[in-house]
C-alpha cells in the first residue's frame, strides 16, 4: 500500500477528527510494526537538521530524509515521569496524578486503571517490549509487565538516582550528609526481577550499546509477528556515559560523543529492520521526553535558540525533536510545522491499527492526517503547559502562547564556563500574563500582550477551560476530571 493509494482511500475523512472510521479498516490490512524511541533530556537543537554542530548525526538525518520531521512538537511536561506518563497514556500527566520525577522511595506509580499504548496494541495482537528507562513507578505493580508489556529490560528510573557523585566517586566517600546518601544502588531489571546493578561510570558507559543490542535482538526474534518496541534511552541524561568506540570522537566533548553513539544506535535499528525485511512495514517514531538540563553546562544539550530548558514551561523545556518514518505511507523528506504533541501518539496508533481507544478520557488527538502529508489540516489547536503537581503556567492556541503568572527557574543569567557540574539557576517571577507570537518569536523574547488585548482575553478564557477540567494549584482550582495515580497497596 503506497502513500498515494492511502490518500485516495476515504480522503473525505481527513476532516473527521480525531477518529478516521473510513481509514481504520484500510490500515488494518497493512498493520505496521511500531518502534518508539524516546531520548532523555535531548534538546530541540541536538540533531543535525536543527542546528547541532561539532558532531554529526548522519542516521538521524537519514531518518528525517526518509520520513517527516515535526518542528512544532511538544512533550506533555518538561520532566521525566510526567512526560512519560503523558506519552504512554495520551493524557496530560496531571490528569492521571503523575507529576515531576518519581524517586526511588516513591509510593505511587502509573495507575493500572489507565490504558497504555502497550495494552492497547497487545489487545490487537501485538507483541510488546520495552528496553530502557521506565520511570513510572518501581514497585512491582507499576512495572512494565503489569502495564501491557510482554518484555522488559532496563532501569526503573533515571540514571542519576544512585549514591554516586557527578564525578563518579561514591557519595559515602565524600559527603555523608548529602541527600544522595538516600539513593539505593541503581538496579537493572529484566521482567520483574533485578538482574544486575549500575555501580560505576564505566557501567553507565555500556547502557546505550546494551539497549541497542537488545533492541536488535527483539526485532530479529519477533520479525514474523506484529510488534511494538518502546526504546526509552537513559541518555543523554546526566551522568553521561559513552562506550569506548565513541569516546573522544566528537569536537564537542563528552556530550557530542554520547550523541554520536545515540545516532549509531538509530542506525543499528534502521539497519536491523532492513536486514529482516521489515523497514517498509514499520512505523519508527523518534522524540525526547523534554528539553536539555541546562544547568549541567557542556554536559547538557541545546535548545536551538528556544528559551530556557528542562524544568520550565518555556519553549526550550517542552518543544522537542520528533521524526516519524513509515516508507510508502509518510512522505519522504517532509517538514511538518503544525502543532502536535507526544500526547497524540496513542490515539494516532489507534487510528492506524484499528485499536479501541481507552475508555477513560484522554487528551491526545490523532495526527494521522499530518503524517499522511495533509497540508490544510490542523488536528490540534490548543495545548496546556502544566508543571509541578498541577500548576497551569501557560496555554497555547495555534501559534499564540499566553504565559500565566508563576515562578520559573531561569538559565539566562547563568555564568558560562563550568564543566559539566551543576551550575546556578535563578528564579524568574512572571507577575502579569505575557503573550508571545511563536511564529515570529520562538525564542520568547518579545511580550506582545499590550498590542493584542483581544488575543489575551481569548487565551485567558482557554486557561479557564483548562482549570475547570484539570484544575490549577496556582489559582486554587480543583478541576472536575482528574484521576489518581496508582499507590502501593
Amino acid at each position: 500500500m503506497n502513500f498515494k493509494s492511502i490518500i485516495s482511500i476515504g480522503a473525505a475523512s481527513l476532516s473527521a477528527l480525531p477518529v478516521f472510521p473510513q481509514k481504520t479498516t484500510q490500515f488494518r490490512l497493512s498493520t505496521p510494526n511500531i518502534i518508539l524511541i524516546l531520548m532523555d533530556d535531548m534538546g530541540y537543537g541536538d540533531i543535525g537538521r536543527t542546528s547541532a554542530n561539532q558532531y554529526e548525526t548522519p542516521n538521524l538525518n537519514r531518518l528525517a530524509n526518509q520520513g517527516m520531521q515535526f518542528t512544532w512538537f511538544y512533550c506533555p511536561q518538561a520532566v521525566s515521569s510526567a512526560s512519560r506518563a503523558g506519552l504512554l497514556t495520551g493524557c496530560y500527566p496531571n490528569r492521571i496524578g503523575i507529576s515531576g520525577a518519581l524517586m526511588p522511595w516513591a509510593q505511587i506509580g502509573i495507575n493500572p486503571e489507565e490504558t497504555t499504548i502497550a495494552e492497547m496494541l497487545k489487545i490487537n495482537g501485538y507483541h510488546t517490549g520495552i528496553i530502557g528507562k521506565w520511570h513510572l513507578g518501581h514497585h512491582k505493580e507499576f512495572l512494565p509487565l503489569q502495564n501491557g508489556f510482554d518484555e522488559y529490560y532496563g532501569l526503573p528510573y533515571s540514571n542519576d538516582m544512585w549514591p554516586v557523585d557527578f564525578d563518579g566517586v561514591p557519595i559515602r566517600l565524600k559527603d555523608t550528609t548529602s541527600s544522595k546518601m538516600r539513593y539505593p544502588i541503581l538496579p537493572l531489571i529484566e521482567g520483574n526481577e533485578k538482574v544486575g546493578e549500575v555501580r560505576t561510570l564505566a557501567d553507565q558507559d555500556q547502557l546505550t550499546t546494551e539497549y541497542t543490542k537488545r533492541a536488535v535482538r527483539f526485532i530479529e526474534q519477533h520479525r514474523k509477528e506484529h510488534f511494538f518496541l518502546y526504546l526509552p534511552h537513559s541518555m543523554v541524561h546526566i551522568p553521561l556515559g559513552v562506550s569506548e568506540k565513541f569516546r573522544g570522537k566528537s569536537k564537542q566533548g563528552l556530550y557530542g560523543d554520547v550523541m554520536m553513539e545515540v545516532d549509531w544506535s538509530i542506525g543499528e535499528i534502521m539497519d536491523a529492520l532492513k536486514r529482516n525485511g521489515l523497514d517498509k512495514n514499520t512505523l519508527l517514531i523518534f522524540t525526547s521526553d523534554n528539553g536539555p538540563w541546562l544547568n549541567f553546562g557542556n554536559h547538557a544539550g541545546s535548545t536551538g535558540g528556544l528559551r530556557e530548558g528542562k524544568g520550565t514551561s518555556w519553549e526550550g523545556g517542552q518543544r522537542v525533536p520528533c521524526i516519524m518514518r513509515w516508507p510508502g505511507v509518510i512522505p519522504q523528506g517532509e517538514i511538518c510545522s503544525k502543532l502536535a504533541s507526544s500526547l497524540d501518539i496513542l490515539p494516532t496508533l489507534a487510528a492506524i491499527t484499528g485499536a479501541e481507544l481507552p475508555k477513560n478520557k484522554i487528551d491526545g488527538i490523532s495526527i494521522l492526517p499530518l503524517m499522511l502529508g495533509g497540508k490544510t489540516v490542523s488536528p490540534r489547536h490548543d495545548f496546556y503547559y502544566y508543571y509541578e503537581q498541577n500548576n497551569l503556567e501557560a496555554v497555547q492556541r495555534d501559534f499564540w502562547k499566553l504565559v500565566l503568572p508563576h515562578k520559573s527557574r531561569t538559565y539566562r543569567e547563568m555564568k558560562p564556563g563550568f564543566d559539566g557540574w551543576p551550575g546556578p539557576t535563578g528564579i524568574e517571577t512572571i507577575n502579569e500574563p505575557e503573550l508571545y507570537d511563536l511564529r515570529r518569536d520562538p525564542g520568547e523574547w518579545y511580550n506582545v500582550a499590550p498590542y493584542y488585548p483581544d488575543k489575551v482575553r481569548e487565551l485567558q478564557a482557554l486557561a479557564e477551560e483548562a482549570r475547570k477540567d484539570l484544575g490549577d494549584n496556582l489559582t486554587n482550582t480543583t478541576g472536575a476530571n482528574r484521576r489518581n495515580a496508582g499507590s502501593v497497596k
